[in-house]
């Protein structure tokens, strides 16, 4: 303190010789301090705003790498150095101040001996307000509420504390007065009227360092803010999952029992028991064609895997939660790597941090085009995808060239799961005769059926001599209950007539059995429409656009052009005469050949999707297998 000392006082004893009075001497050693040291605010400040424009890249690590802390402070520390980032600057500007404070106390209590008179404004500068007592009190009073304003003045104009949580400012400002308070309660009134006008300039300061390193130059805020929303899905990802003891020590079980298999070729995910149907056949072929074992992971610990896995001992089913997913898939070691759930990279669940050569392989869970439905990004970090047909060659290549995105195996496969539906409805006994059966079976997607023209429509159709069954989509009812109970209400004078509505969705008789569906954007119209080779009514609610770029692809979806093949289209402002038309669209027997036509030309290996889509894996593995042998 000695050596700190002499300096700053002789910077004193200069103000003091030049005001002859120690109150305004000190506000003009302040300001001078400030002076000196505003290269150094420079740094904090340009140091502040390499932060925040890193943030996105932290964000990303923390989802990343959420399921192992060392991996995460190692690529963390990488990207600090990569972008000549100091977590402690900030820690700079604070030891200064208080090493001013320090010795400005000494200052104070010794003061040199032409100091002259050591009162301002009444006050003895050399008393400290917790003896004291009387107006010194003022001093620290007013040291807070300066403190306060620097806190609230940072709060929107420091790129660094702006960009914080409501939570972090709030804790900082509370830090920042609760010290004003506490020291300048135990220090001379000098250094708590130091303090006060330290912040007062510290306000005035920021908006000279914005203006000579703008953050608005360097930070992309929309990139921050995406970064801050992937964040919190990631974070909070499986977080509402209640699950027993039991639960918890079986996923640990599984957990451990995975990784002490050595030498796995084969892994298949599903994030559900109702999604190993798109994997069925393929499955079987495996099975049938090869000696691999399977090591299928699900989410769900009732799905059907596990009784599969009792009778066939060539299936290892393990179950993990979604969060200890986040792990699990950083820790892959396998050769081949299947899976139906899109995203892989770009959230929260990653290629394997250990193993770079996996073959990632994406089945589809849907028959139709993939530039509307995935947004951009949504497949780029597979390496093969098995497609329903070759028109999805074209829309993936040109997303590949269009993003440079790196280029993928693209097979031909077909849709299992079409095939399954398509025997299944083929062994369903027929009615004859009797009234026309129409399914209502929209999205949940905003403006659907429902909420849009229901009422319009159900008063078109009613008392028609048809038979209306009405199938909300089970998302539909998972977030709205409210508003699909009230439309039950409303029509329950029609209950057991006209007029059916079916809220359990553990089969699909009732799809198959219909005569047409009447949809707007659900993929279930087109799978009623290949598998019962009957027409559909498609209202032309605003469209199920997932991906706002999708009009970059030159290749117009199916999901538009298929509409007017398979079925007619109604305004949904238009309604009048719906009864009409689906009577005269039943019947055209026309559509029965056309729609065989148009599956047989975009379903690629209609009922053999099984055999190419398990060989191409078998292949996929045995060429892993080979790469090694040859290193």
């Amino acid at each position: 303190m000695e050596i700190i000392s002499a300096p700053l006082g002789g910077l004193m004893g200069l103000c003091v010789s030049l005001l002859r009075n120690y109150g305004l001497a000190i506000i003009l050693f302040t300001l001078l301090t400030k002076v000196l040291l505003f290269p150094l605010s420079l740094w904090t400040h340009r140091n502040g705003i390499r932060m925040v424009r890193i943030e996105p890249e932290v964000n990303r690590l923390k989802i990343r790498y959420s399921g192992d802390k060392n991996i995460l402070a190692d690529e963390t520390a990488a990207l600090y150095r990569r972008e000549h980032y100091s977590p402690f600057a900030s820690v700079i500007p604070v030891a200064v101040q208080l090493l001013i404070l320090f010795a400005l106390v000494r200052i104070i209590n010794h003061p040199a001996e032409d100091s002259g008179d050591m009162t301002f404004l009444g006050l003895n500068l050399m008393d400290v307000p917790q003896r004291a007592g009387g107006l010194s009190v003022l001093v620290p009073l007013l040291a807070a509420v300066a403190s306060l304003a620097l806190s609230l003045s940072q709060n929107r104009l420091n790129p660094l504390q702006a960009s914080q949580s409501r939570l972090a400012q709030t804790a900082t400002m509370a830090i920042s007065v609760g010290i004003s308070l506490f020291l300048g309660f135990a220090v001379p009134v000098g250094v708590g009227f130091y303090w006060i006008w330290s912040n007062l300039f510290s306000i005035l300061q920021q908006p000279l360092l914005n203006r000579i390193c703008p953050p608005e130059r360097y930070i992309d805020y929309d990139a921050l803010e995406q970064s801050r929303r992937e964040l919190k899905e990631g974070t909070h990802h499986g977080k509402g999952e209640q699950r027993s003891r039991e639960l918890i020590l079986r996923e640990k079980e599984d957990y451990r029992r995975f990784f002490s298999v050595g030498n796995k070729h084969l892994v298949f995910y599903s994030e559900s028991s109702g999604f190993y149907k798109y994997y069925d056949r393929i499955i079987r072929y495996i099975l049938d064609h090869s000696s691999m074992k399977i090591h299928y992971v699900t989410s769900d610990p009732d799905d059907q895997i596990f009784d599969m896995a009792k009778s066939e001992e060539k299936i290892e089913a393990y179950y993990i939660g979604e969060k200890k997913l986040i792990s699990l898939f950083l820790k892959l070691e396998a050769d081949a790597v299947v899976m139906t759930m899109s995203d892989l990279e770009n959230y929260q669940y990653k290629r394997s941090y250990y193993r770079k050569d996996i073959n990632y392989i994406y089945v589809f869970h849907y028959p139709l085009s993939t530039h509307m439905v995935l947004h951009t990004g949504a497949l780029r970090h597979y390496d093969t995808i098995l497609c329903v047909g070759e028109f999805q060659f074209e829309e993936i290549r040109q997303t590949e060239a269009l993003f440079g995105d790196p280029p993928q195996k693209l097979i031909a496969c077909g849709y299992g799961q079409l095939e399954n539906l398509y025997d299944a409805y083929r062994r369903m006994p027929r009615e004859k005769g009797g009234r026309p059966k129409v399914l209502i079976a929209p999205s949940w997607q905003p403006d659907n059926i429902l909420d849009s023209c229901l009422d319009a429509l159900l008063g078109e159709l009613l008392g028609k001599g048809m038979d209306v069954t009405v199938r909300p989509h089970p998302e539909y009812v998972k977030r709205y209950g409210a508003r699909m109970d009230e439309i039950v209400r409303r029509y329950r004078d029609y209950a057991g007539d006209d007029l059916h509505f079916e809220l359990d969705f553990s089969g699909n008789t009732s799809i198959f059995a219909s005569d047409t569906v009447i949809s707007d954007w659900s993929g279930t119209a087109y799978e009623f429409a290949f598998v019962t080779e009957r027409p559909c009514v498609f209202v032309d609610t605003p469209m199920k656009v997932n991906n706002p770029d999708y009009g970059r692809i030159t290749v117009p979806p199916l999901e538009i052009t298929l509409r007017d093949q398979v079925g007619i289209r109604l305004d949904p402002n238009r309604l009048e005469g719906a009864a009409d038309r689906i009577r005269e669209l039943l019947s055209d027997e026309a559509y029965g050949e056309r729609i065989r036509a148009i599956r047989e030309k975009y379903i690629a290996h209609f009922g053999h999707s099984g055999e190419v889509g398990g060989q191409a894996i078998i292949d996929a593995v045995k060429e892993q297998i080979q790469k090694r042998k040859e290193k």
